[in-house]
């Protein structure tokens, strides 16, 4: 399996699987707005960069993942980190208690979920990116969910994982993961994902069986 995929997953997503969300001029493309602000280019050189530039030319900017750093050409502004990549090619356990598929009708609630706990950006058609799973209370609310992003060849990546604050602890992101997980495994696919190296949810994963591959480059631009 070429892992090597996985150090530009944008860009390889954008490519493959999920060509049909995207918009692509020559080295550089993006999805539509409305399913996610991420951009990809074939490398960080200056063309790719002109090629962006064509693709985001309604003014807004873009997030990327490379597996090496990206030097910003003038004209550009940016911000720039490092967080981790991690895959799973076996389970630890798999646990699915209250877990449910969502759809449209969920979007709202999705949603308000993710402008509540910020687990990345989420928009009105990101769902389009794959299955989203949730657990509602009693009462039904929405009190977490997790899902399907990037997907490129034998890669999926697990995305959107967030509590609400008044429920964590409860292991509700570690039943989504698992769940997500389980079925990427399923098809003879590999799960993989994207955490802050500072975030205690790492240790939860690797329960379920992800490691982290690599230090992974994010970098946030926009046209000056």
């Amino acid at each position: 399996m070429n892992f090597s995929l996985l150090d530009n997953p944008i860009w390889n997503s954008l490519n493959s699987d999920h060509r049909s969300l995207a918009t692509l001029h020559k080295s550089a493309g993006r999805f539509s707005p409305d399913v996610s602000p991420l951009v990809g280019m074939l490398d960080g050189s200056e063309s790719s960069f002109n090629d962006l530039a064509l693709v985001l030319s309604d003014g807004t900017g873009g997030g990327t993942f490379t597996a090496y750093p990206i030097t910003v050409p003038a004209g550009w502004e940016a911000r720039q980190r490092v967080i981790d990549q991690m895959v799973c090619t076996e389970m630890a356990g798999v646990r699915t208690d209250g877990v449910r598929l969502l759809g449209e009708a969920d979007v709202p609630d999705m949603l308000e979920l993710t402008a509540a706990t910020e687990p990345g950006p989420f928009g009105s058609k990101t769902i389009s990116f794959g299955r989203y799973y949730g657990i509602r209370t009693d009462d039904g609310q929405l009190a977490a969910m997790a899902g399907e992003r990037l997907a490129l060849h034998r890669f999926v990546e697990i995305s959107a994982v967030c509590t609400r604050a008044e429920f964590r602890g409860r292991g509700y992101a570690r039943s989504l993961v698992s769940l997500i997980a389980a079925k990427i495994l399923e098809v003879g696919k590999v799960p993989f994902l994207h955490v802050k190296t500072e975030n205690e949810a790492r240790f939860v994963y690797q329960r379920i069986g992800f490691n982290v591959r690599k230090p992974m480059h994010v970098t946030i631009v926009k046209k000056i």
